[in-house]
């Protein structure tokens, strides 16, 4: 029952590139599509959140495929192998597209790409942490996503105001994002992925072999049963039993949960998207200037990332993002009244530690629900969740903007968004961590390797 930090850094490599695609994507694209194809807000917005409407529809279900994928490479690992090097590639050409068409292809391509490899990745750490461990991991894994933030805003600022075309920034991005799946490679091996030096000693294979035929029989026998029990169910009865399989309390919980993610996303994810052009016309800044003044959301994040898992770890997951939620809101309120740049960067960099309050502890009480064989599935109902937030939240907020002509309202719906979250967490009642529980490994044959 101790984290076993160096695995956790070694998974964490997949959020990183992740985190720095995405940060380098939101940054960047908007202004291009603004700039080379006079784009109205409104559009740019809906542009935005493609990624998300790909990951509403895929991820969930590829959430559910990885928990039923079983090759030598594990549950999640052939996923992510496929995806981040076609991923990587499309990213070093979005900002040589001249023509919206070209563009739009390159764009939904690496956007369609993305939504298949991000719940495996992110279901890496609950299948190698105990339940009770894993906000201080969620704390290690986010860790790892603020440094690709910060790669992404600080040392991609610096490119674009080298590079004016991206070009540069764009490509730093593909050459980290294929360093992190090298160190995947190399050094993560998953619990149920065929031991190293297996292949040469048949007594370890015909183990690890006889243990796949096991949980994919086990798999098969629970879905049998369930569908069994429920054949008697309405429909929408029979889907819910299915999906969740949770009892009235903490599906009711899970809800008020997945609604508070949703608000909060809202919240982030209009910032994310607008808050360069927020700089660019109410600050008065360049856009790379605008993209390195979120290095210091980014950093304070990263620097708080371990404490707030910790922090989740002795107050409680809920009472952890209910502080979070207060303090952010708190910070962001002033910047609706400054547009003093210092002044900004600063409330920015406190908005930052209460971030890593709420986003570290949220995934961990969401999966708490989950049993072990539905992992993968609940990381897509988080995904769902926090992507439909991603679409919605780009339009409304382009929506609003072209309406107002106001970039400065930025902050007045995003804190009216956390303040949503925060009133749905208070009906939040399970979650916290448990005792692990009496579980046997998914194998005993990887036990011995210097990889996870």
């Amino acid at each position: 029952m101790k984290l076993d930090y160096r695995k956790t850094f070694l998974i964490g490599f997949g959020f990183l590139a992740s985190s720095l695609a995405w940060s380098l994507y939101n940054a960047y694209v908007p202004t291009m599509l603004e700039e080379r194809f006079a784009l109205s807000t409104t559009l740019i917005g809906t542009i935005m959140t493609i990624d998300n409407f790909f990951g509403i529809i895929f991820q969930p279900i590829v959430g559910v495929l990885s928990d039923r994928t079983h090759t030598r490479f594990g549950h999640r690992m052939p996923w992510i192998m496929v995806g981040l090097p076609i991923c990587a590639t499309l990213f070093a050409i979005i900002p040589q597209m001249y023509t919206l068409t070209s563009m739009m292809i390159i764009l939904i391509g690496f956007n369609f790409v993305m939504s298949l490899w991000r719940s495996p990745v992110i279901a890496l750490m609950p299948d190698v942490t105990p339940r009770p461990l894993r906000s201080k991991a969620n704390g290690v894994i986010n860790l790892m996503g603020g440094i690709g933030s910060i790669i992404a805003f600080f040392f991609g600022g610096k490119l674009s105001q080298w590079d004016p075309s991206n070009k540069a920034a764009f490509l730093m991005g593909t050459v980290t994002m294929l360093i992190s799946l090298i160190m995947l490679m190399l050094f993560v091996r998953e619990p149920s992925a065929l031991p190293r030096g297996a292949k040469n000693d048949p007594a370890l294979l015909a183990a690890w072999q006889d243990q796949r035929r096991k949980r994919i029989d086990e798999q098969r026998r629970k879905r049998a049963a369930l569908a069994e029990d429920t054949a008697h169910l309405s429909r929408w009865a029979r889907l819910k039993q299915e999906l969740f399989a949770l009892p009235p309390p903490e599906l009711r919980s899970l809800i008020f949960m997945l609604l508070a993610i949703f608000f909060w996303f809202c919240a982030y994810n209009a910032i994310e998207t607008f808050y360069t052009l927020y700089a660019v016309n109410v600050l008065g800044v360049s856009q790379g200037e605008g993209a390195q003044m979120l290095t210091a959301f980014s950093l304070t994040f990263v620097a708080f990332a371990l404490p707030a898992g910790l922090l989740g770890s002795k107050l409680g997951r809920k009472r952890t993002i209910l502080i979070g939620l207060t303090g952010i809101t708190l910070a962001f309120v002033p910047v609706l009244f400054m547009e003093n740049r210092l002044i900004v960067t600063a409330l920015l960099a406190v908005g930052g530690v209460f971030w890593a309050c709420i986003n570290i502890n949220s995934l961990p009480m969401v999966v708490e629900l989950a049993t072990k064989d539905k992992v993968g599935s609940f990381t897509g109902y988080y995904y769902f969740f926090s992507f439909s937030a991603a679409i919605l939240a780009p339009i409304i907020f382009g929506a609003i903007r072209d309406l107002t002509d106001n970039y400065s309202l930025l902050f007045v719906f995003s804190c009216a968004a956390f303040i949503l979250a925060l009133i749905s967490m208070l009906f939040v009642k399970h979650g916290e961590a448990r005792p692990e529980a009496d579980e046997t490994s998914e194998t005993t044959v990887v036990n011995n390797d210097a990889t996870i």
